[in-house]
């Protein structure tokens, strides 16, 4: 097997329109339409855009009635997290079968350092279609990879030629391959940087390279020197296959205004639920409570209890959510979102072994939660739900 050359070797992979490949995947008559996935079409926003549908400016965090007055004849699509959830397993279990070094930045990219991987899998650049041709044959999807010294440049790299794309930047290329690419590429350049920088006429990557870091410093602060030093190629950070998981959550935007405190209630028993069952999937319980108010006029509050024992259970976090409204406004303003995340998080194996010397209530509990978490993942999320969301249907 041939080995590498290169003294460092990252590479970044990011799924093909992730969440709307999914769903072509499973509804193969949709394949080279317009789909997009996201929310209600009053307020929701694009989560993903088929390749089709971009043709037509349609593109994620964009608002859905935006997109569906660019795109009328798009297929719009509710979010399914759950199968995009297990098409991610899938395709991290390939990952990590080429490095142990992985770190997923989403559900659809993660970052994996191959240098040690060269005497088992060949050069970076082979490893690279490898993962691409396994990810293919396995799941029938796509990934875009870049192949580069550190991360920075490695995330550019896989964007330059989606979909399906491998770009490779090797090492004694790098000031070739940044130096005409528009200021946008690097990270951190928002409106105000681009106009700063504007003024000292600075369009392109290698128009920054050629000032002096004292310069930008003066300019942009400890941005200025972070910047000086992207545009030079350099990026030290490690790929971390370990990323510490701080709070799990969901929330949801409304299509219309809920105004009833009874009906916010049937909300957050529905938020509840999907976060206790995502706790459960990730093997997590959590002490501190959090609930995410959003009134009508953008105003936007949170309110948070920690809990004595922690939790995955629905039932529990529903009940401390509904006691935490009592310090909100909502039945007294309209509200547009509602969240619940919980924090403090621990390993649910833990708590196990306190259980086994508690009531016997909790552990039935608990079994109850695992068996429908089974039914849940065989037939989908809307598989059983609480007999209160259904009311009124």
């Amino acid at each position: 097997m041939k080995t590498s050359s290169w003294t460092r070797a990252i590479i970044h992979l990011d799924m093909d329109a992730f969440y709307a490949a999914v769903e072509v995947l499973d509804a193969p008559e949709l394949r080279g339409k317009p789909v997009i996935v996201g929310g209600s079409k009053e307020r929701g926003v694009v989560s993903s855009a088929s390749y089709e549908a971009r043709k037509f400016g349609v593109h994620s965090a964009q608002p859905i009635a935006t997109a569906a007055r660019l795109c009328p004849q798009g297929v719009f699509l509710p979010v399914r997290m759950w199968r995009y959830q297990e098409v991610s397993q899938q395709i991290f279990r390939i990952f990590k079968g080429f490095s142990p070094l992985v770190e997923p930045l989403s559900l659809d990219e993660a970052f994996l350092d191959v240098t040690g991987s060269t005497r088992l899998f060949g050069t970076p650049e082979e490893i690279a279609r490898k993962i691409k041709e396994q990810v293919v044959e396995e799941t029938g999807l796509t990934v875009s990879a870049g192949v580069a010294p550190n991360k920075f440049l490695a995330k550019i790299a896989s964007d330059m030629q989606k979909p399906d794309g491998l770009t490779i930047v090797q090492e004694g290329k790098v000031r070739e391959f940044l130096e005409p690419l528009p200021i946008e590429k690097l990270w951190g350049v928002g409106k105000a940087t681009r106009k700063t920088l504007a003024q000292l006429g600075v369009k392109t990557i290698g128009d920054l390279g050629l000032l002096s870091s004292k310069l930008l410093m003066r300019k942009l602060g400890k941005q200025g020197l972070h910047l000086h030093l992207l545009a030079k190629g350099v990026d030290q950070r490690e790929v971390e296959p370990e990323r510490e998981v701080k709070s799990i959550g969901h929330e949801d935007t409304y299509p219309m205004d809920i105004s009833d405190l009874g009906e916010a209630r049937k909300q957050l028993l529905s938020l509840a639920n999907r976060v206790a069952k995502r706790l459960r999937r990730h093997g997590f319980v959590g002490r501190t409570v959090t609930l995410k108010v959003k009134y009508f006029d953008f105003v936007q509050i949170t309110r948070s209890i920690t809990l004595g024992e922690p939790t995955d259970d629905s039932r529990k976090i529903f009940q401390t959510c509904c006691d935490l409204l009592g310090k909100t406004e909502v039945g007294k303003r309209p509200v547009r979102l509602l969240g619940i995340s919980l924090s403090q998080l621990s390993d649910s194996d833990e708590t196990k072994q306190l259980a086994l010397f508690a009531a016997a209530d909790p552990d039935k509990r608990r079994r109850l939660n695992r068996a429908l978490d089974t039914i849940s993942e065989k037939f989908g999320d809307e598989a059983i739900v609480p007999g209160t969301l259904l009311e009124g249907e």
